[in-house]
């Protein structure tokens, strides 16, 4: 796929793999446009970034999508949407037997799940409409294994997965432009996990990766310890699921 002058919306995009991505495909000649829930961080992206345009948006929010929509098509539309917007609520804090925790699944689903459905719905036709676009949704390593300690954050990225593979295939069905790819990470180095000692991959690596495979037509687009993990998982699946949580984990939880 060709990336020179289309034009991209990236949500989730004030900091992390969005702000990286908005950076590498304004080099790569794109257009870009961001939105986040965080004002300030957005401020702080127009300043470093004054070719990115940038509205406050929230994914979840179902007036705010549809406000998000009409503005971008006051500017031309787009080519190539970016699903990123992604939260992870601690269930570990939590507890599975109470009301915090439910309403913590609830949150992930909204903006992990629903909120890519509510944009991929609004902006479809418009996609259609182009000669070559795609939607790119951002999913997990843990979509295809899960973690004990963010089990409702596992759940809500395999429902994204799942839902990914059937757009695909219903799109290919009826001859539709648009290509839809998934982009699996591991855990990136982000505001998100920062706290975490585990291995993590940098966000410059991970959309070098997303742009490669982009540029490739790989529409599963798996990035470092993904890779192992996905032909572990289809071999060995107690072995991947032995790496993904380790013993620590298991502690934590008591």
């Amino acid at each position: 796929m060709k990336i020179q002058g289309k034009t991209i919306l990236i949500t989730g995009g004030g900091s992390g793999i969005g702000l990286e991505s908005a950076k590498q495909f304004l080099n790569l000649g794109a257009k870009v446009i961001v939105t986040g829930r965080n004002n300030a961080k957005l401020e702080l992206v127009k300043q470093a970034y004054p070719d990115i345009i940038t509205f406050q948006s929230d994914v979840s929010n179902a007036s705010d999508a549809e406000i998000l929509f009409q503005k971008v098509k006051q500017l031309g539309g787009i080519d190539i949407l970016l699903n990123n917007a992604g939260v992870g609520v601690p269930p570990v804090n939590l507890g599975v037997a109470s009301d915090k925790h439910l309403a913590g699944a609830i949150y992930e689903m909204e903006v992990n799940y629903f909120g890519v459905i509510r944009l991929n719905n609004l902006f479809m036709d418009m996609l259609k409409s182009r000669k070559e676009s795609a939607i790119i949704n951002t999913t997990s390593i843990l979509s295809m294994v899960p973690s004990v300690l963010e089990a409702t954050y596992s759940a809500s990225k395999a429902a994204l997965s799942s839902y990914t593979k059937s757009l695909r295939s219903h799109l290919q069905t009826i001859n539709s432009s648009v290509k839809i790819f998934e982009l699996q990470p591991p855990l990136v180095d982000t505001e998100m996990v920062a706290d975490r000692p585990d291995k993590k991959i940098s966000p410059e690596k991970l959309v070098n990766a997303l742009i490669d495979g982009l540029h490739k037509d790989v529409y599963t687009i798996r990035v470092g310890d993904t890779k192992a993990i996905y032909v572990l998982n289809r071999l060995f699946p107690d072995t991947a699921y032995k790496l993904v949580n380790s013993k620590e984990a298991y502690e934590k939880l008591k």
